[in-house]
């Protein structure tokens, strides 16, 4: 993973406009936190199947994906890293300044591994 080149993603979240696409989205402060005395929190979604018409790339970094679906959004915030796989996967994610993951949103038109 690199840093986001914002012009490269949104060409590649463009692809899957209009498709079933398998979703993965997380975020996470992870166990990391209840080491220091805060809460662990967690949200995690892998091969959601969905479908989006439209799908935005926004801010100056970190970054914003909001994609939008016929009855609402899916969108991740924090953004910082991606990369465009051998299969053609759109992997972005977010990381501290530690480089510990916050948030994570990938797509695929194939299954994610589980």
């Amino acid at each position: 993973m690199g840093p986001i080149a914002k012009d490269e993603v949104q060409k590649a979240i463009e692809r899957f406009i209009g498709k079933d696409v398998y979703l993965h989205l997380e975020t996470t402060n992870g166990a990391y936190a209840a080491r220091q005395g805060a809460m662990a929190v967690c949200a995690y979604i892998r091969n959601g199947k969905v479908q989006f018409h439209r799908g935005l790339i926004t801010g100056d970094g970190p970054y914003r994906v909001g994609l939008k679906m016929d009855n609402g959004w899916i969108y991740a915030e924090g953004l910082t890293d991606y990369e465009i796989d051998e299969q053609g996967r759109l992997l972005l994610a977010g990381h501290d300044t530690e480089g510990r993951l916050a948030v994570a949103l990938e797509l695929s038109e194939q299954p994610f591994p589980m």
